[in-house]
């Protein structure tokens, strides 16, 4: 029975590396994403082909893609004064919310 359960604690710690967190409050992003909303859909999925959806988008994507639009680096604008009042938090909370849609 100890070699099963050696197994087991080995099997599960070999998934760990696999299984992802988002860091942020999606309660708190689904209500700071109402602006978002305008452009993203209310659920996330764009009814216009410019614009991408954020529904189901990898937490750390969406994080890097904020940020990027809030710090400059990446350059639209339309996105720099939606992005440009966001604190970290906020960023993670939307990043949250929208990758868990």
């Amino acid at each position: 029975m100890s070699k099963l359960k050696s197994f087991i604690v080995l099997a599960a710690m070999c998934c760990l590396p696999f299984i992802s967190y988002a860091a942020g409050d999606a309660a708190a992003g689904k209500a700071k994403s109402v602006t978002c909303m305008a452009c993203h859909g209310a659920k996330g999925i764009s009814n216009n082909d410019i614009w991408p959806n954020l529904a189901g988008q990898k937490y750390g994507y969406l994080v890097k893609q904020i940020k990027a639009f809030r710090d400059g680096d990446r350059k639209d604008p339309m996105m720099a004064p939606m992005v440009a009042p966001l604190s970290d938090d906020d960023i993670k909370n939307l990043a949250a919310f929208f990758s868990g849609l």
